[in-house]
């Protein structure tokens, strides 16, 4: 959602430009002989660059009872090789006047540094060794599991909101994997080994199961002779075998988790649905869903939740609409609830059900939804002035089997959506026998619903 302060501008700019297509962002796509995938976004505005590695392997991919897995290794991949010290790689970025980090999803783990361009060699040297020579000393593995358990212990343990949000996914999935944590179960993070970290690490981190992105002030040319004289000699890892994980059986009935906790500041009440993914080359159905999301939540005083429920009927102080279509399997459309005053959840659940049956029964605003089609356009022409999203924005999708030619698309197919296309994604998402519904709230509240 665009920041308000912005939106008048951004609206002007985009109505200007909508008359023509929007330029693809100068990108260069190409493959190693060991089977690394490479991209390359030139930028040549500041003497900058950002190197990411995506590896497709996330927690969706990790076997059963081992969950954590993914993340303690991003963790332990700082640590050393046999020509690096641990802790090495992050102290040399920082040196040279950059920055570095990591970051593991359910669909892939990627590493990234933003650098001065002409520091990309050194960088991309360090990046490569790691790739294929980590050494986990004794220590290491031990140190930093306990680093990773204290993550959950600040990061989720102690937020009821995270503990509830992951109890709604373990009941919306009840098969596929991303019912459980990234972070991973506690029970199963403390039995996780050194043994398994490199059991992960010799099976998925390869440069066939891997995609570079450098985005900034470099040339196609420059990257593509770089990649070859550092990740080029990596020897590929065979039979990686295809990203099958557990399905989940058809869903015939509705789910309720009630949440109770003493820490809990606001109650609010939540509802997701099982929803379509983006698939690579056919995205319009996802692309329908995220107007829809849009319509319903996306702004804080003009969506149709909104305007039903916060400033209609005064049940809700606060209400959204969200979905996020970039999974390999089938994702969830949510949208919660924050009732208003002495409104009880399930009041404020009934509210909601009520708005939502309304949509459905009027359709969809022409006025708003053509706003809502300007916004986005212009969204995704400012987008092009983050190089680091952009290269974020290219790695994700793919690493979740996406191609460059779906990225460069997807403006183009969200702006084909119609008001029926809309509509007719809603009413095959909003089946409640889909459904997840949860409370969070406070014991004493509970007793009282």
């Amino acid at each position: 959602m665009l920041q308000s302060r912005l939106r008048a501008s951004l609206i002007l700019s985009a109505t200007l430009c909508a008359a023509a297509p929007a330029l693809a962002e100068p990108v260069t796509h190409f493959t190693l002989d060991n089977g690394l995938e490479a991209v390359v976004i030139e930028d040549h505005r500041a003497p900058v660059v950002v190197q990411m590695v995506w590896y497709k392997a996330g927690s969706a991919d990790e076997k059963r009872g081992k969950s954590g897995i993914a993340h303690y290794l991003e963790h332990l991949m700082f640590k050393g090789t046999d020509t690096m010290a641990s802790g090495e790689l992050s102290k040399t970025v920082a040196a040279n006047g950059g920055s570095d980090n990591a970051f593991t999803s359910y669909d892939y783990t990627a590493y990234y540094q933003r650098i001065a361009a002409d520091r990309l060699p050194l960088v991309m040297k360090m990046e490569a060794d790691r790739m294929r020579h980590l050494k986990i000393s004794p220590d290491d593995w031990k140190t930093e599991r306990d680093v990773i358990l204290e993550e959950r212990a600040q990061r989720t343990d102690s937020d009821p909101g995270a503990l509830f949000g992951e109890q709604r996914n373990a009941a919306q999935y009840l098969n596929h994997p991303y019912g459980t944590p990234v972070i991973g179960w506690r029970q199963e993070m403390e039995a996780l080994t050194r043994d398994d970290a490199i059991d992960w690490y010799r099976t998925y981190y390869a440069p066939n199961n891997a995609v570079l992105v450098v985005a900034g002030d470099v040339t196609p040319d420059q990257v593509k002779a770089l990649a070859q004289e550092y990740y080029g000699p990596l020897e590929p890892t065979p039979g990686i075998a295809p990203r099958a994980r557990p399905q989940e059986p058809p869903q015939l009935a509705e789910r309720r988790v009630t949440f109770p906790d003493p820490r809990v500041a606001q109650p609010y009440v939540t509802r997701s649905y099982l929803a379509p993914e983006r698939d690579p080359g056919d995205q319009k159905q996802a692309a329908a869903l995220t107007l829809l999301a849009e319509l319903l939540g996306g702004n804080a005083q003009t969506s149709v939740l909104a305007r039903k429920l916060i400033f209609g009927s005064g049940t809700a102080i606060f209400a959204s609409a969200f979905y996020d279509g970039m999974a390999i399997d089938d994702t969830t459309f949510g949208l919660a609830v924050m009732p208003a005053g002495d409104v009880t959840l399930p009041e404020a659940e009934a509210a909601l059900d009520k708005a939502i049956a309304e949509f459905l029964k009027e359709g969809v605003d022409a006025t708003q939804f053509e706003r809502i089609r300007t916004q986005i356009r212009a969204s995704e022409i400012y987008s092009k002035d983050n190089t680091e999203g952009l290269a974020r924005r290219y790695g994700e999708a793919l690493a979740s089997g996406f191609s460059v030619e779906d990225v460069q698309d997807w403006p183009d197919v969200l702006m084909s959506v119609t008001e029926e296309d809309v509509m007719a994604a809603a009413r095959t998402v909003f089946d409640k026998r889909h459904s997840v519904t949860g409370y969070l709230t406070r014991p004493e509240e509970e007793a009282t619903q």
